[in-house]
């Protein structure tokens, strides 16, 4: 496991903030690492699976933009997806340069999976925040929400 020191008195806001998504993923990779797969390709597979489960059938563009993620990213990742029988791209019908990706059926079976052993390591992660859906958990991710979109929209400026 990944051992973060932390000796500072008053650490600031951007060293919590990197130090918790340093140990977060971390444990993710951990959790997911017996089926295959490293964190970002979990939520890419996460990301996907939910997507199809609400009736889409989604670009890799789609799926950059719900996972809010750069598309060479996800492209990178959906190369690696494909290559390890999770998921196949198929041409869009009316778009030549779009691609719309379907998982495949062990793609499906893992993610379902993966999914429980992460959602029970979520709610050991939060519990000090009262579990994943404890006030204190909604709050923090509220919060996480806003600086999120705000360094969002300082990247538009």
């Amino acid at each position: 496991m990944y051992i973060i020191h932390m000796k500072a008195q008053n650490p600031t806001i951007g060293s919590l903030v990197w130090h918790l998504s340093i140990r977060w993923r971390t444990e993710v990779d951990r959790v997911v690492a017996p089926f295959g797969l490293t964190h970002a390709q979990y939520s890419a597979l996460a990301s996907l699976h939910a997507m199809i489960e609400r009736g889409a059938l989604p670009t890799q563009r789609e799926l950059s933009e719900f996972m809010g993620l750069t598309p060479i990213y996800i492209s990178k990742l959906i190369r690696s997806l494909e290559s390890g029988g999770n998921l196949t791209r198929s041409p869009d019908p009316q778009d030549s340069r779009a691609v719309r990706l379907e998982l495949s059926n062990a793609g499906r079976e893992r993610i379902i999976a993966a999914r429980e052993t992460v959602r029970e390591l979520d709610a050991k992660l939060t519990a000090p925040l009262g579990g994943t859906n404890g006030a204190g958990a909604h709050e923090f991710a509220e919060t996480l929400k806003s600086l999120i979109h705000f360094h969002q929209q300082m990247g538009e400026t």
